[in-house]
């Protein structure tokens, strides 16, 4: 994969994040991938999408997936703050009893910031949400019982242009929501559902 501060056209700020964006470090218990990124919502930008170990060919993770992309505007948009903009996904089944815990989406919220925190990672104007979801299967389905997940869509500003912490950061929300320790003393596991056979 060549770096984008080396593609002609590319903004070099924005080549220089992206290739920063490359170099972070992949928790193992992720597996991680460049994908075609969003077009319509900035001049340029870069995706990455990522699934928690094991992933089965052609499909999203039974133990959570997730998605990261950066936005890079050199008008600096308003609502914004910046330049830059990163805009990610995390998506992970539950047991259903720890999907109807009422404070769930607070806590997946609250590993986020910590998760940034931790990483050191320089941040301003979060914002998004944080949605449980509670499923029934009925006819064909109904063997599958009840069902839970939680769903994460987050952006934030970044500040400066080296942001592997950014997206160290998301993939430890990822490991948190899929119930994958380590984790900060005093934080508990959701409890990963597991997958049917």
């Amino acid at each position: 994969m060549s770096p984008f501060s080396a593609h002609p056209g590319i903004p070099t700020e924005f080549g220089a994040a992206a290739d920063s964006i490359r170099r972070f470090d992949a928790r193992k218990e992720l597996t991680i991938s460049e994908i075609p990124a969003p077009t319509g919502l900035a001049p340029h930008a870069v995706a990455f999408a990522a699934d928690v170990s094991p992933v089965h060919h052609g499909r999203d993770s039974d133990l959570g997936t997730g998605r990261f992309v950066l936005l890079y505007d050199a008008a600096a948009p308003e609502e914004w703050g910046g330049r830059f903009r990163v805009v990610c996904f995390a998506q992970a089944p539950l047991e259903t009893d720890i999907g109807l815990d009422p404070f769930l989406a607070d806590v997946t919220w609250s590993w986020l910031i910590d998760a940034l925190d931790q990483r050191s990672a320089d941040y301003t104007a979060a914002s998004g949400t944080a949605t449980k979801i509670i499923s029934t299967g009925f006819g064909e389905l109904a063997r599958q019982g009840d069902g839970a997940q939680i769903e994460l869509r987050a952006s934030w500003t970044p500040g400066g242009s080296d942001l592997h912490a950014h997206v160290e950061a998301w993939g430890d929300l990822l490991c948190m929501l899929a119930g994958i320790p380590p984790l900060p003393d005093g934080v508990r596991l959701l409890t990963q559902r597991r997958a049917r056979d």
